[in-house]
């Protein structure tokens, strides 16, 4: 794995420990010296190739275990939770253009819609797709260069992923019409108005689906529930407001669509193992989690 090795000698010398994001548009590098405790986060649509190191990603039900050589593909927001469990880590993740997919879809052969599709597969990286990654990654040291190579490298990128096993995936979010597509409407809605409460039946119609279809390619695209997701995006957005404010526990709970402030710190500490007060106190003297939340 040369191509392997290369691009982690790359990105580490570009990289420093956690997160990083390069004069490259839309190319972030992730480092960690050591093994780190799990640390919910909501991935963006992405792929993320893995160099080195190895990561735990937990996603509802499912559990993905990431090591250097493998890429993970994302097609929507997904609340997860990341763990390095194998150090030094160290990887570099590419926002997907939907638009930029979409035109390359005029000239991809067409392939069968797939049905019940997950919003996020890992798969190993072959050399077709390392070789455009290690050409992105050196303009990292030819910055006179990127403006004009970096957009055609990425393309190029786009159109590996859509010719590999997660191209139906890759395939259905640029598709208007697609179950992915239709499943994200609402998750653009559910993240945008976490705090209001809401009807799986007003989801379903702005999915354009019936409450039933909607909510099984819900569960099949992001192994949760609707109401399950709300409660991680909540809860998410809770403990990144705690970080600004930290004496106001009650206000951080209501702000986010919580009436009882029991029940907020019950359902906190249940997904990130202390309660809200103590558990921001201790993100205060982690940077390095506090940065991952952020």
């Amino acid at each position: 794995m040369d191509q392997l090795h290369e691009l982690r000698t790359l990105v580490e010398r570009h990289g420093q420990e956690g997160t990083v994001e390069t004069p490259l548009s839309g190319l972030t590098i992730y480092r960690a010296s050591s093994p780190t405790e799990p640390v919910p986060i909501v991935y963006e649509p992405l792929a993320c190739l893995i160099l080195g190191g190895a990561k735990r990603t937990v996603l509802g039900d499912r559990v993905f275990r990431v090591a250097g050589g493998d890429y993970l593909t994302v097609s929507m927001d997904l609340p997860v939770s990341g763990q390095v469990i194998e150090a030094p880590y160290t990887a570099v993740s590419l926002a997907l253009d939907l638009s930029v997919i979409a035109g390359l879809m005029m000239a991809a052969p067409a392939a069968a819609p797939s049905r019940g599709a997950p919003a996020l597969e890992v798969h190993r990286a072959g050399p077709d797709l390392l070789d455009p990654w290690l050409r992105l990654a050196r303009l990292l040291d030819r910055p006179q260069d990127a403006p004009v190579l970096a957009p055609m490298i990425q393309r190029e990128v786009f159109w590996r992923l859509l010719q590999g096993p997660s191209g139906p995936m890759v395939r259905q979010i640029a598709l208007a019409d697609s179950r992915l597509s239709q499943v994200s409407r609402a998750i653009t809605w559910l993240r945008a108005n976490y705090a209001e409460p809401v009807r799986v039946e007003r989801l379903a119609d702005l999915a354009g689906m019936s409450p039933a279809s909607f909510h099984r390619h819900f569960k099949a695209a992001t192994a949760m529930s609707p109401l399950q997701y709300q409660k991680q995006i909540r809860l998410q957005q809770a403990r990144t407001r705690l970080l600004a404010q930290p004496g106001d526990v009650a206000g951080v709970g209501f702000s986010v669509g919580y009436d009882s402030p029991s029940q907020f710190s019950r359902e906190y500490a249940r997904l990130f193992g202390a309660p809200p007060g103590r558990d921001a106190a201790r993100l205060r003297d982690a940077p390095e989690i506090a940065q991952a939340v952020a």
